[in-house]
Protein backbone atom coordinates (compact mmCIF):
# COMPACT_ATOMS: atom_id res chain seq x y z
CA UNK A 1 0.00 0.00 0.00
CA UNK A 2 1.43 3.61 -1.09
CA UNK A 3 1.44 5.86 1.57
CA UNK A 4 0.75 9.52 0.74
CA UNK A 5 3.68 11.85 1.02
CA UNK A 6 4.11 14.27 4.24
CA UNK A 7 2.00 17.45 3.59
CA UNK A 8 1.91 18.87 7.23
CA UNK A 9 6.15 19.60 7.33
CA UNK A 10 7.16 22.12 9.89
CA UNK A 11 8.33 24.05 6.80
CA UNK A 12 4.53 24.02 5.40
CA UNK A 13 3.43 25.19 9.00
CA UNK A 14 6.01 28.19 9.07
CA UNK A 15 5.28 29.35 5.65
CA UNK A 16 1.36 29.45 6.02
CA UNK A 17 2.15 30.97 8.96
CA UNK A 18 4.15 33.86 7.84
CA UNK A 19 1.82 34.09 4.92
CA UNK A 20 -1.33 34.35 7.73
CA UNK A 21 0.43 36.94 9.56
CA UNK A 22 1.46 39.01 5.99
CA UNK A 23 -2.00 38.81 4.96
CA UNK A 24 -3.54 39.44 8.54
CA UNK A 25 -1.73 42.92 8.24
CA UNK A 26 -2.71 43.69 5.12
CA UNK A 27 -6.59 43.51 6.10
CA UNK A 28 -6.78 45.49 9.55
CA UNK A 29 -5.25 48.05 7.44
CA UNK A 30 -7.50 47.74 4.63
CA UNK A 31 -10.81 47.98 6.25
CA UNK A 32 -9.04 50.67 8.73
CA UNK A 33 -6.95 53.44 6.59
CA UNK A 34 -9.90 54.85 4.88
CA UNK A 35 -11.33 56.21 8.15
CA UNK A 36 -8.21 57.17 9.68
CA UNK A 37 -7.13 59.21 7.07
CA UNK A 38 -10.04 61.17 6.87
CA UNK A 39 -10.46 61.58 10.67
CA UNK A 40 -6.41 62.58 11.08
CA UNK A 41 -5.48 64.47 8.25
CA UNK A 42 -9.10 65.88 6.76
CA UNK A 43 -9.06 63.98 3.77
CA UNK A 44 -11.88 63.76 1.31
CA UNK A 45 -13.41 60.12 0.29
CA UNK A 46 -11.16 59.66 -3.00
CA UNK A 47 -7.96 60.61 -1.29
CA UNK A 48 -9.05 58.51 1.15
CA UNK A 49 -9.44 56.02 -0.99
CA UNK A 50 -6.18 56.15 -2.58
CA UNK A 51 -4.51 55.88 0.66
CA UNK A 52 -5.73 52.28 1.26
CA UNK A 53 -5.75 51.10 -2.47
CA UNK A 54 -2.12 52.28 -3.09
CA UNK A 55 -0.76 49.86 -1.15
CA UNK A 56 -2.59 47.42 -4.07
CA UNK A 57 -0.86 49.40 -6.32
CA UNK A 58 2.95 48.86 -4.99
CA UNK A 59 1.89 45.06 -4.62
CA UNK A 60 0.94 44.46 -8.42
CA UNK A 61 4.04 46.60 -9.64
CA UNK A 62 6.54 44.93 -8.05
CA UNK A 63 4.88 41.25 -8.01
CA UNK A 64 5.88 40.31 -11.96
CA UNK A 65 9.91 41.57 -11.25
CA UNK A 66 9.95 39.29 -8.27
CA UNK A 67 8.04 36.74 -10.05
CA UNK A 68 11.14 37.12 -12.24
CA UNK A 69 14.15 37.59 -10.18
CA UNK A 70 12.86 35.31 -7.26
CA UNK A 71 15.26 32.24 -8.38
CA UNK A 72 17.57 34.86 -9.54
CA UNK A 73 18.22 36.77 -6.30
CA UNK A 74 17.32 33.52 -4.05
CA UNK A 75 14.28 32.61 -2.52
CA UNK A 76 15.43 33.37 1.28
CA UNK A 77 17.12 36.50 0.44
CA UNK A 78 13.75 37.89 -0.99
CA UNK A 79 11.78 36.37 1.38
CA UNK A 80 13.94 37.99 4.56
CA UNK A 81 14.84 41.19 3.28
CA UNK A 82 11.05 41.58 2.25
CA UNK A 83 10.14 40.73 5.81
CA UNK A 84 12.59 43.03 6.97
CA UNK A 85 10.99 45.83 4.98
CA UNK A 86 7.27 45.25 5.53
CA UNK A 87 8.28 45.10 9.53
CA UNK A 88 10.18 48.86 9.06
CA UNK A 89 6.83 50.15 6.75
CA UNK A 90 4.29 48.57 9.66
CA UNK A 91 6.22 50.57 12.15
CA UNK A 92 6.63 53.62 9.50
CA UNK A 93 3.07 54.40 10.21
CA UNK A 94 4.00 56.05 14.05
CA UNK A 95 6.38 58.58 12.33
CA UNK A 96 3.50 59.42 9.41
CA UNK A 97 2.57 63.08 10.07
CA UNK A 98 1.01 64.24 6.55
CA UNK A 99 -0.90 62.88 3.74
CA UNK A 100 2.14 62.47 1.41
CA UNK A 101 4.25 60.59 4.07
CA UNK A 102 1.09 58.05 4.64
CA UNK A 103 1.11 57.57 0.73
CA UNK A 104 4.92 56.92 0.59
CA UNK A 105 5.01 54.80 3.61
CA UNK A 106 1.21 53.04 1.94
CA UNK A 107 3.17 52.31 -1.03
CA UNK A 108 6.61 50.95 0.53
CA UNK A 109 4.14 48.85 2.54
CA UNK A 110 2.80 47.54 -0.57
CA UNK A 111 5.98 47.09 -2.58
CA UNK A 112 7.44 45.15 0.58
CA UNK A 113 3.87 43.16 0.88
CA UNK A 114 3.85 42.07 -3.00
CA UNK A 115 7.54 40.96 -2.85
CA UNK A 116 7.21 38.91 0.68
CA UNK A 117 4.16 37.14 -0.89
CA UNK A 118 5.50 35.96 -4.06
CA UNK A 119 8.03 34.62 -1.80
CA UNK A 120 6.15 32.17 0.70
CA UNK A 121 3.54 31.11 -2.56
CA UNK A 122 6.81 30.27 -4.61
CA UNK A 123 8.32 28.37 -1.49
CA UNK A 124 5.02 26.83 -0.49
CA UNK A 125 4.29 25.01 -4.14
CA UNK A 126 7.73 23.61 -3.81
CA UNK A 127 7.30 22.33 -0.31
CA UNK A 128 3.83 20.96 -1.47
CA UNK A 129 4.34 16.91 -2.89
CA UNK A 130 2.81 16.77 -6.12
CA UNK A 131 0.51 14.02 -5.59
CA UNK A 132 -1.03 16.58 -2.96
CA UNK A 133 -1.17 19.74 -5.02
CA UNK A 134 -5.27 20.62 -5.05
CA UNK A 135 -5.07 19.95 -0.99
CA UNK A 136 -1.94 21.50 -0.29
CA UNK A 137 -2.44 24.58 -2.03
CA UNK A 138 -6.11 24.67 -0.72
CA UNK A 139 -4.47 24.60 3.00
CA UNK A 140 -1.84 27.01 1.47
CA UNK A 141 -4.54 29.36 0.91
CA UNK A 142 -6.53 28.72 3.74
CA UNK A 143 -3.93 31.21 5.49
CA UNK A 144 -5.38 33.82 3.11
CA UNK A 145 -8.81 33.15 3.72
CA UNK A 146 -8.76 32.97 7.46
CA UNK A 147 -6.62 36.46 7.55
CA UNK A 148 -9.60 38.06 5.44
CA UNK A 149 -11.98 36.46 7.81
CA UNK A 150 -10.65 38.00 10.93
CA UNK A 151 -8.08 40.62 9.36
CA UNK A 152 -11.60 42.83 9.26
CA UNK A 153 -12.69 41.78 12.16
CA UNK A 154 -10.13 42.64 14.32
CA UNK A 155 -9.49 46.07 12.40
CA UNK A 156 -13.45 47.08 13.00
CA UNK A 157 -12.58 46.12 16.59
CA UNK A 158 -10.01 48.35 17.33
CA UNK A 159 -11.63 51.33 15.79
CA UNK A 160 -14.58 50.71 17.70
CA UNK A 161 -12.95 50.31 21.06
CA UNK A 162 -9.29 52.04 21.08
CA UNK A 163 -7.45 54.67 19.16
CA UNK A 164 -5.63 54.50 15.78
CA UNK A 165 -2.27 54.06 17.32
CA UNK A 166 -3.26 50.36 18.60
CA UNK A 167 -3.67 50.03 14.63
CA UNK A 168 -0.05 50.20 13.38
CA UNK A 169 1.06 48.28 16.71
CA UNK A 170 -1.13 45.38 16.06
CA UNK A 171 0.38 45.52 12.34
CA UNK A 172 3.69 45.82 13.61
CA UNK A 173 3.37 42.93 15.95
CA UNK A 174 1.79 40.96 13.50
CA UNK A 175 4.90 41.48 10.90
CA UNK A 176 7.18 40.99 13.54
CA UNK A 177 5.75 37.51 13.67
CA UNK A 178 5.69 36.88 9.89
CA UNK A 179 9.39 37.45 10.14
CA UNK A 180 10.50 35.44 13.23
CA UNK A 181 8.66 32.51 12.01
CA UNK A 182 10.45 32.99 8.76
CA UNK A 183 13.66 32.37 10.92
CA UNK A 184 13.17 28.85 11.70
CA UNK A 185 12.38 27.78 8.04
CA UNK A 186 14.00 25.72 5.56
CA UNK A 187 13.79 27.73 2.39
CA UNK A 188 14.20 25.17 -0.88
CA UNK A 189 15.63 27.10 -3.35
CA UNK A 190 14.63 27.24 -7.37
CA UNK A 191 16.86 26.15 -10.58
CA UNK A 192 18.70 29.24 -10.91
CA UNK A 193 19.15 30.28 -14.96
CA UNK A 194 16.35 28.94 -16.48
CA UNK A 195 14.33 31.95 -15.92
CA UNK A 196 15.59 34.77 -19.07
CA UNK A 197 17.82 37.14 -18.23
CA UNK A 198 17.78 38.56 -21.66
CA UNK A 199 18.06 42.62 -21.97
CA UNK A 200 15.26 44.17 -23.29
CA UNK A 201 11.49 43.95 -22.66
CA UNK A 202 9.96 40.77 -22.78
CA UNK A 203 6.25 39.81 -21.76
CA UNK A 204 7.31 36.06 -20.94
CA UNK A 205 10.20 37.08 -18.44
CA UNK A 206 7.44 38.88 -16.24
CA UNK A 207 4.08 36.58 -16.43
CA UNK A 208 3.84 33.19 -16.73
CA UNK A 209 2.03 32.43 -19.87
CA UNK A 210 0.15 29.18 -18.61
CA UNK A 211 -0.95 30.92 -15.47
CA UNK A 212 -2.54 33.68 -17.07
CA UNK A 213 -5.96 32.18 -18.56
CA UNK A 214 -6.77 31.49 -14.82
CA UNK A 215 -5.24 34.44 -13.32
CA UNK A 216 -7.37 36.56 -15.70
CA UNK A 217 -10.17 34.59 -14.14
CA UNK A 218 -9.10 35.41 -10.88
CA UNK A 219 -9.09 38.99 -11.21
CA UNK A 220 -12.94 39.61 -12.28
CA UNK A 221 -13.33 37.28 -9.28
CA UNK A 222 -11.47 39.64 -6.77
CA UNK A 223 -13.38 42.72 -8.75
CA UNK A 224 -16.73 40.80 -7.21
CA UNK A 225 -15.43 40.18 -3.84
CA UNK A 226 -13.96 44.02 -3.73
CA UNK A 227 -17.78 45.16 -3.65
CA UNK A 228 -17.78 43.21 0.03
CA UNK A 229 -14.46 44.27 0.97
CA UNK A 230 -15.36 47.20 0.86
CA UNK A 231 -18.97 48.26 1.14
CA UNK A 232 -20.66 45.50 3.02
CA UNK A 233 -19.84 47.29 6.23
CA UNK A 234 -22.24 50.45 4.63
CA UNK A 235 -24.44 48.12 3.25
CA UNK A 236 -24.76 46.73 6.62
CA UNK A 237 -25.47 49.97 8.10
CA UNK A 238 -28.23 51.27 5.42
CA UNK A 239 -30.13 48.02 6.23
CA UNK A 240 -29.39 48.43 10.60
CA UNK A 241 -27.36 44.86 10.51
CA UNK A 242 -24.12 45.98 11.66
CA UNK A 243 -24.20 43.38 14.63
CA UNK A 244 -24.36 40.79 11.88
CA UNK A 245 -22.16 42.70 9.68
CA UNK A 246 -19.06 42.58 12.43
CA UNK A 247 -19.56 38.75 12.50
CA UNK A 248 -19.93 38.20 8.63
CA UNK A 249 -16.30 37.28 8.28
CA UNK A 250 -16.11 35.16 11.11
CA UNK A 251 -18.87 32.81 9.55
CA UNK A 252 -16.90 32.48 6.57
CA UNK A 253 -14.15 31.63 8.03
CA UNK A 254 -15.88 29.01 10.11
CA UNK A 255 -17.74 27.09 6.96
CA UNK A 256 -14.51 27.66 4.83
CA UNK A 257 -12.65 25.67 7.26
CA UNK A 258 -15.76 22.78 7.68
CA UNK A 259 -14.99 22.46 4.09
CA UNK A 260 -12.01 22.31 3.19
CA UNK A 261 -10.93 18.88 3.75
CA UNK A 262 -12.95 17.75 1.58
CA UNK A 263 -12.82 20.15 -1.14
CA UNK A 264 -9.16 19.66 -1.69
CA UNK A 265 -9.03 15.98 -1.70
CA UNK A 266 -11.65 16.47 -4.51
CA UNK A 267 -9.25 18.45 -6.18
CA UNK A 268 -6.49 15.65 -6.16
CA UNK A 269 -8.66 12.91 -6.51
CA UNK A 270 -11.82 14.33 -9.07
CA UNK A 271 -10.25 16.97 -10.76
CA UNK A 272 -10.60 20.97 -10.89
CA UNK A 273 -13.90 21.13 -12.94
CA UNK A 274 -15.80 19.00 -9.97
CA UNK A 275 -14.62 21.67 -7.06
CA UNK A 276 -14.98 24.79 -8.78
CA UNK A 277 -17.86 24.45 -10.75
CA UNK A 278 -19.97 23.66 -7.19
CA UNK A 279 -17.74 26.50 -5.70
CA UNK A 280 -19.37 29.23 -7.96
CA UNK A 281 -22.56 28.01 -7.70
CA UNK A 282 -21.71 28.41 -4.14
CA UNK A 283 -20.73 31.83 -4.17
CA UNK A 284 -23.07 33.28 -6.79
CA UNK A 285 -26.14 31.95 -4.72
CA UNK A 286 -24.40 33.69 -1.51
CA UNK A 287 -24.43 37.04 -3.47
CA UNK A 288 -27.83 36.84 -4.31
CA UNK A 289 -28.62 36.35 -0.40
CA UNK A 290 -26.09 39.27 0.64
CA UNK A 291 -28.27 41.34 -1.95
CA UNK A 292 -31.58 40.59 -0.62
CA UNK A 293 -30.53 40.23 2.70
CA UNK A 294 -32.88 42.53 5.88
CA UNK A 295 -32.28 40.44 8.61
CA UNK A 296 -28.68 39.26 10.67
CA UNK A 297 -29.40 35.88 10.17
CA UNK A 298 -29.85 36.37 6.78
CA UNK A 299 -26.54 38.26 5.97
CA UNK A 300 -24.73 35.27 8.14
CA UNK A 301 -26.37 32.79 6.02
CA UNK A 302 -25.01 34.88 2.82
CA UNK A 303 -21.48 34.49 4.36
CA UNK A 304 -21.56 30.97 4.96
CA UNK A 305 -22.23 30.57 1.21
CA UNK A 306 -19.39 32.76 0.36
CA UNK A 307 -17.41 31.30 2.27
CA UNK A 308 -17.59 27.53 0.68
CA UNK A 309 -17.81 29.14 -2.51
CA UNK A 310 -15.06 31.87 -2.57
CA UNK A 311 -12.65 30.67 -0.38
CA UNK A 312 -12.64 27.37 -2.35
CA UNK A 313 -12.19 28.26 -5.89
CA UNK A 314 -10.13 31.20 -4.94
CA UNK A 315 -7.52 28.32 -3.62
CA UNK A 316 -8.40 25.96 -6.31
CA UNK A 317 -7.78 28.41 -9.12
CA UNK A 318 -4.00 29.07 -7.60
CA UNK A 319 -3.28 25.37 -7.53
CA UNK A 320 -4.21 25.20 -11.06
CA UNK A 321 -2.13 28.11 -11.93
CA UNK A 322 0.96 26.53 -10.35
CA UNK A 323 -0.27 22.98 -11.79
CA UNK A 324 0.21 24.37 -15.20
CA UNK A 325 3.43 26.14 -14.97
CA UNK A 326 6.97 24.36 -15.82
CA UNK A 327 8.39 23.44 -11.96
CA UNK A 328 11.11 26.49 -12.85
CA UNK A 329 8.63 29.02 -13.39
CA UNK A 330 6.58 28.40 -10.01
CA UNK A 331 7.69 31.62 -9.34
CA UNK A 332 6.72 33.62 -12.15
CA UNK A 333 3.29 31.60 -12.34
CA UNK A 334 2.83 32.73 -8.34
CA UNK A 335 3.10 36.61 -9.60
CA UNK A 336 1.16 36.48 -12.29
CA UNK A 337 -1.77 34.65 -10.45
CA UNK A 338 -1.40 37.52 -7.68
CA UNK A 339 -0.78 40.36 -9.75
CA UNK A 340 -4.63 39.81 -11.38
CA UNK A 341 -6.04 39.22 -8.05
CA UNK A 342 -4.69 42.12 -6.68
CA UNK A 343 -5.67 44.44 -9.73
CA UNK A 344 -8.92 42.91 -9.30
CA UNK A 345 -9.14 43.79 -5.80
CA UNK A 346 -7.20 47.25 -5.98
CA UNK A 347 -9.20 48.84 -9.11
CA UNK A 348 -12.85 47.10 -7.84
CA UNK A 349 -13.70 49.53 -5.05
CA UNK A 350 -12.66 52.60 -7.43
CA UNK A 351 -14.82 51.92 -10.55
CA UNK A 352 -17.86 50.06 -8.21
CA UNK A 353 -17.76 53.68 -6.57
CA UNK A 354 -18.86 55.37 -9.41
CA UNK A 355 -21.83 53.20 -9.45
CA UNK A 356 -23.28 53.39 -6.16
CA UNK A 357 -24.70 57.35 -6.56
CA UNK A 358 -27.01 55.61 -9.18
CA UNK A 359 -27.81 51.82 -7.58
CA UNK A 360 -26.95 52.24 -4.01
CA UNK A 361 -25.77 49.75 -2.20
CA UNK A 362 -28.23 46.99 -2.70
CA UNK A 363 -28.38 47.54 -6.31
CA UNK A 364 -24.85 47.09 -6.31
CA UNK A 365 -24.76 44.07 -4.41
CA UNK A 366 -27.83 42.73 -7.43
CA UNK A 367 -24.87 43.76 -10.08
CA UNK A 368 -22.04 41.97 -8.39
CA UNK A 369 -24.78 38.72 -8.09
CA UNK A 370 -25.34 38.86 -11.53
CA UNK A 371 -21.82 39.28 -11.95
CA UNK A 372 -21.02 36.08 -10.09
CA UNK A 373 -23.36 33.99 -12.24
CA UNK A 374 -21.25 35.08 -15.65
CA UNK A 375 -18.06 33.80 -13.36
CA UNK A 376 -19.11 30.46 -14.37
CA UNK A 377 -19.29 31.21 -18.24
CA UNK A 378 -15.89 32.89 -17.66
CA UNK A 379 -14.21 29.87 -15.99
CA UNK A 380 -15.96 27.72 -18.92
CA UNK A 381 -14.11 29.69 -21.46
CA UNK A 382 -10.58 30.49 -19.98
CA UNK A 383 -9.92 26.65 -18.23
CA UNK A 384 -13.28 24.60 -17.40
CA UNK A 385 -13.57 23.15 -21.14
CA UNK A 386 -9.91 22.82 -21.10
CA UNK A 387 -9.73 20.68 -18.30
CA UNK A 388 -12.57 18.42 -19.05
CA UNK A 389 -11.24 17.44 -21.79
CA UNK A 390 -8.02 16.22 -20.69
CA UNK A 391 -9.90 14.62 -18.01
CA UNK A 392 -12.30 12.99 -21.15
CA UNK A 393 -8.97 12.14 -22.93
CA UNK A 394 -7.00 10.97 -19.98
CA UNK A 395 -10.73 8.24 -19.04
CA UNK A 396 -9.84 7.26 -22.86
CA UNK A 397 -6.39 6.32 -22.16
CA UNK A 398 -7.22 4.36 -19.03
CA UNK A 399 -9.78 2.26 -20.79
CA UNK A 400 -7.39 1.66 -23.55
CA UNK A 401 -4.90 0.50 -22.18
Amino acid sequence: MNQKPKLWTKDFLIVSSANFFLFLTFYVLMVTLTIYTIDQFHASQAQAGLASSIFVLGAVLVRPVAGKKIDQVGRKKMLFGSLILFLLASIGYFMVNGLFLLLIDRLIHGFAFGLATTATGTIAADIIPNERRGEGTGYFAMSTNLAMAFGPFIGLLITQHFSYSIIFYAASVFAAFALVASLFMNVPEGEKGKVSSRKGFKISDYFEKSALPIAIFIGFAGFTYSSILSYLTSFAKEMNLMDAASFFFVVFAVFLLASRPFTGRMFDVKGENAVIYPALIFYAVGMVILSQSHHGITLLVAGAFIGVGYGTFQSSCQAISIKEAPSNRMGLATSTFFTMYDFGIGVGPFLLGFLIPFTGFKGLFIGMSIFSFILIGIYFLVHGKKASSRKKLQAEERMSA
